[in-house]
């Protein structure tokens, strides 16, 4: 360069542009010797073929629970002699009752020697904690779609939290056979959730399936026609586009809990993905607890997945999914490395829970009389046992050793739970459920939640205005065809306590509602949503008698059928307006000698509507309580005296106008 700069025709303009192309050679001939060493690189990383971890997410009876059976049985995982129990993945009472999954569920397909582990996970946002936790053990989802509803909230919310784990996609359109299935439309709204949810250029270039699983019938084409008698190209799918895992095995061993489980001959078992290395039953490893403390212990037990069995092996590696058994308090998101090369990794992130009830004793006069398992001592030892499973869960003490503040995802989250102690033999009452209020930056904020509802045109203008009541602020509304209309509201969670029943009675029961938590903003002050109309409760002690249901029906709607024991204070039925009313209805019809008239002929009495313990939750007040037992679901006032009542309400009103 010296020497040109010496030549009399020489410019320096001349310089300055041989100095950038000679720059820009170096730089050109550098990015080509980084892509030639990562490729290398690449090439160089040992993956394990034979293994594939994928998990199966979708909306609530979207169909993925059974298209996991269907897949296990035209693997041949399971015995041809015995016979496909169907939802073979739901092993809860409650999830095949309810038709959804709870828990996550972990199983293994074998398919033309690649072993395909699946996770099958909850597609109810009450249970997104579930989902969280499994998205490390996976490298790959499959999104379950229903060929006519399309996208749906929970389908967003699962795979936003796909997404956010830089997991492959591949879509399955299932249920491809119903008349009036729009994959194409279908295929079109998921590719718009994908670019809102911010899904890079892989993600979007997600493979598509169509399928019925029901009917085991499957092919890349969107035309029903074209389906075929098997599951292959969902195998084949996975195995080409799914990642395997990389095979570090001879780096030092690294696995953390994503599931726990227990038995009664090993204690706890903590389950999730090897992330690197080797273990062997016998292994001396250290536990680095999520207090930061570490504890060392020996492996005593190894298990892998085969089919819907879990077998017990003696040595597992980068790679697998597996379940550890020897450590006592073993917890969710702990991780287990070797003792002299310890190294935790993060902690799982878990959303926090949106709504809190309290949970109390029953000191109702029918305490006792029907559960198992009544006492302060036993109802806390179950709720603390659940948290060792349910890490969406929070149970806090209050002043009072008899109650406790329990946090929850959701209605349905608290509602499982309640009914799951209910027919394990528990007695406890609990109080309306209301939302977690959260200060961010200084500012008050309360949960909102994304709804989205169908419903037939006619009802709309009904939905709408209920919604807007609740403060609930519209996003869109579509007309889908067939007389349908899809309205996409954002209402604060407050506004959905008790609002389901309400909705099923406006639409008559053909609207669909499903709603997920979106996000917290400011508070809106004042009262949003609650009952509208007041309590029928009962003054007295007894057993409900027709001829008092006859003269109080009149009143409002009936809860009880006749012959049920009542007692002071529990609510017999709902008020035909908005005050509360106390009410006999163990009156029984004074007799006489005299035979009665022709015209005195058999009672005939109104159905009473006997609510479930869901409906019974949305009715409740701020002063009443739900009794929960093995038995029987029943309402009552917080106090139960009239008089008491009284005075406390004439206090509050008191201490509200001051």
């Amino acid at each position: 360069m010296q020497i040109l700069m010496q030549l009399p025709y020489f410019s320096m303009k001349t310089f300055t542009l041989i100095k950038a192309v000679f720059f820009a050679c170096v730089c050109g001939i550098i990015v080509q010797l980084e892509i030639k060493f990562k490729n290398s690189e690449e090439i160089m990383t040992k993956l394990r073929e034979d293994i594939r971890n994928i998990a199966i997410i979708a909306h609530v009876d979207h169909g993925k629970t059974t298209l996991v059976d269907e897949l296990l049985k035209q693997s041949h995982t399971l015995d041809e002699r015995k016979e496909l129990q169907e939802r073979a993945m739901d092993s809860n009472d409650i999830e095949k009752e309810r038709g959804i999954t709870i828990l996550a569920k972990n199983t293994a397909v074998a398919y033309e020697g690649t072993r395909i582990n699946i996770m099958d996970t909850p597609g109810h946002a009450d249970f997104g904690g579930e989902v969280e936790r499994i998205m490390k053990m996976v490298d790959g989802v499959v999104l379950v779609v229903d060929a006519y509803e399309g996208t749906m909230p929970q389908t967003r919310f699962v795979l936003k939290k796909a997404l956010e784990q830089d997991l492959v996609p591949i879509v399955v359109v299932n249920k491809i056979d119903k008349p009036s299935a729009r994959p194409a439309e279908v295929v079109d709204e998921v590719l718009e959730l994908f670019i809102e949810l911010g899904a890079d250029d892989d993600q979007l270039d997600f493979p598509v399936v169509y399928a019925s699983a029901i009917n085991g019938t499957s092919s890349m084409s969107d035309d029903p026609a074209d389906q075929e008698h098997t599951m292959a190209p969902i195998f084949d799918t996975i195995i080409d586009h799914i990642p395997a895992p990389v095979d570090n095995s001879d780096e030092p061993f690294q696995f953390q809990v994503s599931l726990l489980d227990y038995n009664d001959f090993v204690g706890r078992i903590g389950i999730g993905r090897v992330f690197r290395g080797t273990v062997k039953v016998g292994d001396q490893v250290t536990l680095s607890k999520l207090d930061g403390t570490t504890k060392n212990f020996r492996v005593t037990k190894l298990f892998g997945f085969f089919g819907l069995e879990r077998r017990e092996i003696n040595e597992a590696k980068a790679g697998d999914l597996i379940a550890v058994s020897g450590m006592e308090d073993i917890f969710v998101g702990e991780t287990i490395t070797p003792t002299d090369a310890v190294e935790a990794l993060p902690i799982l992130h878990i959303d926090e829970p949106t709504l809190q009830m309290t949970f109390l004793v029953n000191n109702s006069p029918f305490a006792g009389r029907e559960g198992k398992w009544v006492t302060s001592r036993k109802v806390e030892e179950r709720l603390q046992a659940e948290l060792q499973t349910d890490v969406s869960l929070r149970v806090e003490p209050t002043d009072s050793p008899d109650k406790w503040i329990v946090s929850g995802r959701g209605e349905l989250h608290l509602s499982i739970l309640i009914e799951t102690m209910r027919r394990e033999g528990y007695e406890l009452q609990v109080s309306r459920p209301e939302v977690i209020v959260k200060e961010i930056d200084g500012v008050k904020c309360e949960p909102f939640e994304r709804v989205q509802i169908d419903t037939p045109e006619e009802y709309q203008g009904s939905v709408i205005q209920s919604l807007s009541e609740r403060k609930g602020e519209m996003l869109d509304m579509v007309a889908t065809g067939n007389g349908q209309t899809r309205l996409v509201f954002l209402v604060p969670a407050r506004g959905l306590i008790g609002y389901s029943t309400e909705f099923l009675s406006m639409t008559r029961g053909y609207g669909i509602m499903n709603h997920t938590f979106d996000q917290y903003l400011p508070l809106i002050p004042g009262e949003i949503g609650g009952r509208h109309r007041g309590a029928l409760v009962s003054i007295d002690a007894g057993k409900a008698t027709t001829y008092s249901i006859m003269s109080i029906e009149e009143r409002g709607t009936i809860f009880v059928n006749p012959g049920t024991e009542v007692y002071e204070g529990m609510i017999i039925g709902e008020n035909s307006r908005e005050n509360d009313l106390t009410v006999n209805i163990t009156k029984a019809k004074q007799m006489t000698n005299v035979r009665s008239a022709t015209k005195d002929q058999t009672a005939v009495i109104k159905t009473p509507r006997i609510l479930t313990l869901e409906e019974s939750l949305e009715f409740l007040n701020d002063d009443e309580y739900m009794e929960v037992t093995p038995e029987s679901i029943r309402l009552r006032k917080q106090i139960l005296n009239k008089q008491e009542r009284e005075k406390a309400n004439k206090k509050k009103k008191s201490a509200a106008a001051e």
